[in-house]
């Protein structure tokens, strides 16, 4: 619905309108485009990703950042698919970008797509993302389970120089997005230390672009992830993340246990099949679990819950400086 007109102070502007709708999961929030996107081409998810990035990136920023939104929330354009296998197609943003692959957000996606009467067949969606084809199964219990890109641990006990907080020993892994995952450290990871752990991760990701640390694609570790027991939780393990744009995950971070499972199968420590239940720093749960595909690819399946809280038509008159969201643009 964009291009339409409409009366303001008794001018008519081009207003343009986008159609969404918002979700959480765990806590963390999720915003979908349902209608009123620019029209991307007919290419693969990636190209049409790098099409919203490098021409139309006024959709992420008008949807996720403020005033309509905030750090926190992760957006995602519903999108046609190019696989002639899969229901629809996705494309993820944050506050700052655009992401490889977002688990929390997919769980978001598959409660959406109920809402909405446009899920796959008995509640099983087969969706195109810009890393390869995932689904996501609606339980009975209103849970979802999604069975996420292949994962695996490209970097075993890394010893990184952190300024400010010593020595720490971690692994690197893909689980859709690229993470460090901090094991050995010294930290409380609690919802009252969420500033120190802010700092840390900022300053992990600082180390790790100094010391040109990369994914095995040669890709940005854009994650930060800081795990610990799980204290009167009955849970595996409580994480922290800090995800690109310097914005906690709310939930347990889908990506992130998917690369944590990854890490734990590797060592002998989680055998196929077996659950790892995971908590975030709100103490909102994932159960995750790994299994082999038929080219003995690790593929996690991670299961949570997520609620539909919102459906929305923003407005977005061109005569309103903010109109696009606020951006070091839009910043005098």
């Amino acid at each position: 619905m964009a291009g339409t007109l409409g009366v303001v102070a008794d001018e008519v502007v081009d207003v343009r309108r986008l159609q969404v709708i918002d979700s959480h999961t765990g806590g963390e929030p999720t915003r979908i485009v349902i209608d009123g996107g620019p029209n991307l081409g007919a290419g693969t998810l990636a190209e049409r990703r790098d099409v919203l990035r490098e021409e139309h990136d006024w959709l992420r920023s008008a949807v996720v950042n403020e005033p309509r939104g905030s750090d926190a929330f992760v957006g995602g354009l519903l999108c046609a698919p190019t696989d002639a296998t899969c229901d629809v197609g996705i494309i993820y943003f944050n506050n700052t970008g655009y992401l490889n692959m977002c688990v929390h957000g997919t769980i978001g996606l598959a409660v959406t797509l109920d809402w909405l009467g446009r899920e796959g067949k008995d509640g099983l969606t087969r969706i195109e993302t810009p890393v390869g084809v995932v689904t996501s199964k609606r339980l009975v219990d209103g849970r979802v389970t999604v069975a996420n890109v292949p994962s695996y641990r490209s970097l075993k006990d890394l010893r990184l120089q952190v300024d400010g907080f010593g020595e720490v020993v971690a692994d690197v892994a893909w689980g859709g997005n690229w993470f460090l995952l901090v094991q050995g450290h010294t930290l409380e990871v609690s919802y009252a230390n969420i500033p120190t752990l802010t700092r840390f991760c900022q300053a992990a990701r600082d180390s790790l672009e100094r010391e040109g640390i990369r994914g095995s694609d040669g890709g940005e570790i854009d994650h930060v992830e800081v795990f610990a027991s799980a204290e009167g939780i009955e849970a595996d393990s409580r994480n922290f993340v800090l995800c690109p744009g310097g914005a906690y995950d709310r939930s347990p971070c889908g990506t992130g246990t998917s690369a944590k499972l990854a890490c734990l199968h590797e060592s002998g420590l989680l055998p196929e099949g077996q659950v790892w239940r995971q908590a975030s720093i709100l103490g909102s749960l994932f159960e995750g679990k790994v299994v082999r595909d038929e080219q003995g690819q690790l593929i996690p399946q991670i299961t949570g819950s997520a609620f539909v809280n919102g459906e929305s038509t923003f407005l977005l008159n061109p005569n309103d400086p903010f109109c696009d969201g606020i951006t070091p643009k839009t910043v005098c």
